[in-house]
């Protein structure tokens, strides 16, 4: 398998797929790189060289104890882009994959980025606080945690309804879709399944946020019940400088996957006139 080596010998999957300008994407919990597989080969098909790795612990990367933390997400991205090379790329991450991709920037900064795209991403902070009052409840991902720790495969049966919105009346989201991101959070590993709710859930972007210096588009769907839109996409916008937000109405977490026409749609276009219009100013 395609694998690169961290600094701590963690072995990360990744896919490659196409040539071209480079388009990087991180993955949200608990899944892996096949939740980009829509927009990967959409933007493989028309030019593009699409990049996405399993996170530490998730899908085909290795299982270390250590390391959930976005700290350490952060530099295992930065080790995939160094080890391929990658220049000019665009990042797009979904969930906590959109908190990695801000750490990323944050902390090694932006010399190989051209554009980000934050997709129902955590950031600046999910967890309710007396400066976050839009946030969610400590309880809310305690229970994360108690469902992980007893019974995991049902808790990821269950928690595929509200990710896709297949709890809601109108929903078409297929048993097929659920099934799959079962799949992807049972081969995590659990302490990965667990100990990443802490990262994405009580980890502090504000700052973050602000250092995203080249052009950033952020996504989120106004019925998201995993990471509400007023402690998410709405506070984003107001952080990074220049950011263009888009709403998808009654769209949930998951709309890579239940929305996957509408956003390669969107993220072509981003791509195709601020990221190259960006280029062209350089």
């Amino acid at each position: 398998m395609p694998i690169i080596k961290t600094s701590d010998n963690t072995e990360i999957y990744y896919k490659d797929w196409g040539s071209g300008q480079p388009v990087v994407f991180s993955h949200g919990w608990p899944l892996d790189a096949d939740a980009w597989e829509d927009q990967m080969f959409f933007l493989a098909s028309r030019g593009y060289r699409c990049v996405a790795h399993d996170r530490r612990g998730h899908g085909r990367s290795s299982q270390p104890w250590a390391g959930q933390d976005m700290d350490t997400y952060a530099d295992d991205l930065a080790a995939v882009v160094e080890a391929l090379d990658l220049r000019d790329a665009i990042h797009v991450g979904h969930s906590t994959g959109g908190g990695e991709v801000a750490r990323y920037i944050a902390r090694h900064g932006s010399k190989r980025v051209s554009g980000a795209v934050l997709v129902s991403a955590v950031p600046p902070l999910m967890l309710k606080t007396t400066a976050n009052p839009e946030g969610t409840p400590m309880e809310v991902f305690d229970n994360l945690r108690a469902g992980v720790h007893a019974d995991r495969s049902q808790f990821f049966k269950d928690l595929s309804a509200p990710f896709y919105g297949a709890n809601r009346p109108d929903s078409k989201v297929s048993q097929g879709v659920r099934d799959a991101f079962w799949l992807q959070g049972m081969i995590a590993s659990f302490n990965a399944c667990y100990d990443c709710i802490k990262a994405f859930s009580e980890t502090d972007q504000t700052e973050d946020l602000k250092k995203i210096d080249v052009p950033t588009l952020i996504i989120q769907g106004d019925d998201d019940q995993i990471v509400p839109i007023a402690a998410a996409g709405l506070k984003q916008a107001k952080l990074v400088p220049n950011a263009e937000l888009k709403v998808y109405e009654g769209a949930p977490h998951g709309l890579p996957t239940t929305l996957k026409d509408r956003l390669n749609t969107d993220l072509l276009e981003f791509f195709t006139t601020r990221v190259k219009a960006r280029a062209y100013a350089n």
